[in-house]
């Protein structure tokens, strides 16, 4: 298996490369291998464009040599017409000889139908390759399918001492300037990035990747009385904006206010909301008390906090984890950065 699994791990690899671009679509790469000899590769690189087994069958020149050829491939090949013709089809075209892959795909429309495809046309199926990688890699893809909401993701930079912010609600900066170019990048991996009023009140964040190179996310914040002023960052035009409220529903000034009902599980109704526009994964940056309440409802998947060595003394505490694993621990700087996922 050592040869097959690192044929997959470049699958993944090349998957990742489409990070940011693909969603609501998984990322996907494919590897072609003939004679234990890669001869193809490819993966896909934008929502609407061509899926990864196209690239890597259109990669190589000679298609002769995909007779007796094996592919690799970390989801299951779709077996629907969505923007792009089903590859499934395309394989079953080709004489290859096997078609591994990691994961079944969990959307209903391929769900082991991909599969069916490619072995009524006599080509030996090998699933489950890495499975666990690959459950990894496309986790946003799979929360969208199997949980029915958003990958949420919440992020928030503590003191030492275990506060977020000043009592005046004052947190800059708490963490370094790399750990800040850090969450850029993060922000430009997500579909949207979501706040309460008094971050929104107290830091004017522009929730942007200006210190990055790639897509800006959705803009989304809760203002139940409208309180926000109208000059604050999150009002610019620059990317597109929802504002959760009690009072109105319109689009005005490029920005879509969405009109909740205070009687309704507040939580319930933007993360629906979210998961009926299409957004995969959602990164939480604050505050507190929108954190907190998302962690008391289990509504988290993976929290990635950043402690600092500065010290308050006093100040609004930082969210407390519940059911957490610890991942990783790595130092930024003079930041410590600590992932967790949620145990269920």
């Amino acid at each position: 298996m050592g040869d097959v699994e690192n044929y997959m791990r470049r699958a993944m690899e090349l998957a990742l490369l489409g990070q940011g671009h693909v969603s609501p679509n998984p990322m996907v790469g494919c590897v072609i291998v003939k004679e234990d000899r890669i001869i193809g590769e490819g993966w896909h690189q934008k929502h609407g464009d061509a899926h990864a087994e196209v690239n890597a069958i259109h990669s190589v020149a000679d298609k002769s040599q995909l007779q007796g050829a094996d592919l690799y491939v970390n989801l299951e090949p779709c077996a629907h017409h969505g923007k792009t013709p089903p590859c499934a089809d395309l394989i079953a075209q080709y004489p290859f000889s096997k078609v591994y892959f990691s994961n079944i795909d969990p959307n209903p429309l391929v769900a082991g139908k991909g599969a069916e495809k490619i072995f009524a046309a006599g080509i030996k199926v090998y699933q489950g390759i890495l499975e666990k990688e690959g459950q990894k890699l496309n986790r946003r893809f799979f929360s969208r399918h199997e949980k029915k909401r958003p990958f949420i993701i919440l992020k928030w930079a503590e003191t030492a001492d275990g506060f977020i912010a000043h009592s005046n609600y004052d947190s800059k900066w708490i963490s370094g300037e790399l750990s800040r170019k850090l969450v850029h990048q993060w922000r430009s991996q997500e579909d949207a990035v979501f706040v309460g009023t008094n971050t929104v009140l107290f830091d004017n964040p522009q929730l942007n990747v200006r210190d990055w190179s790639g897509r800006d996310p959705i803009r989304m914040f809760i203002d139940k009385q409208l309180q926000v002023p109208q000059g604050a960052h999150v009002f610019d035009k620059s990317q597109p904006t929802v504002c959760f409220n009690f009072i109105k529903q319109k689009v005005e000034n490029q920005v879509e206010y969405v009109k909740l009902d205070p009687h309704d599980d507040l939580s319930e109704v933007i993360l629906n909301n979210m998961q009926e526009r299409g957004v995969m994964s959602v990164l939480v940056e604050g505050g507190t008390q929108l954190i907190q309440s998302l962690i008391e409802k289990g509504l988290w998947d993976e929290a990635r906090v950043f402690k600092s060595p500065t010290a308050f003394g006093e100040g609004i505490r930082a969210p407390q984890l519940q059911h957490a694993v610890l991942q990783s621990q790595e130092m930024i700087e003079q930041d410590q950065l600590n992932i967790f996922t949620r145990n269920e």
